[in-house]
């Protein structure tokens, strides 16, 4: 199922370079959805027959308050709350219960979980091809759920409310979506949180 998720980016593509834009003057690419900028994260969302992909990329600012290494135990308490809660995707998606949609896998990376293996190269780019810490200090949060769905005819929108409360600083999830009607690219913010399939 990660061919899903991984061919996203291109199926989405002529959509993604309409949206992308940046408040940053970054000389490098964070990736084909646009640039890291605070307050704003990406989500792909995928429902292929039962399966349900759900894909969350956020700057650390917006889920823990910073984007440095955890030092002080504060700041440790925080990635920890942060980490806890994104581990409940059943939590931070509204999903009809109808549908009967549950977790089957997930993968949470970021530098700031240190004690998280992820598949890294050399070059500090991990599988997915992003280089989760660049110079400029800034740190992504990464997380992939894979949820099974008994009956995915149910599901008919997914509510984003939760996420939302739950990191009060994502004041707009940029969602790419592909469903069983085809794929669009929405702007959700916490007022505009439902996306419809």
């Amino acid at each position: 199922m990660r061919r899903l998720l991984l061919a996203l980016p291109f199926a989405l593509l002529p959509l993604a370079a309409a949206q992308a834009h940046s408040d940053h003057d970054h000389d490098h690419d964070h990736g084909t959805l646009g640039a890291h900028e605070h307050g704003v994260a990406r989500l792909n969302v995928v429902l292929d027959g039962n399966t349900l992909e759900l894909e969350l990329d956020s700057p650390a600012m917006n889920l823990v308050g910073f984007e440095h290494a955890a030092t002080s135990d504060a700041d440790k308490a925080k990635v920890a709350a942060a980490r806890k809660q994104l581990e409940e995707p059943l939590k931070l998606f509204g999903l009809a219960a109808a549908a009967g949609c549950q977790e089957e896998n997930q993968e949470l990376e970021s530098p700031l979980f240190g004690d998280q293996p992820s598949a890294k190269d050399d070059d500090g780019d991990d599988e997915h091809g992003h280089d989760h810490e660049h110079e400029h200090g800034h740190s992504e949060i990464h997380a992939h759920y894979q949820l099974a769905c008994a009956t995915p005819g149910k599901l008919t929108q997914v509510d984003l409310t939760p996420l939302f409360k739950a990191f009060p600083q994502t004041q707009k999830i940029n969602v790419q979506l592909i469903g069983p009607n085809g794929q669009k690219g929405l702007e959700t913010t916490p007022a505009k949180a439902v996306v419809g399939f």
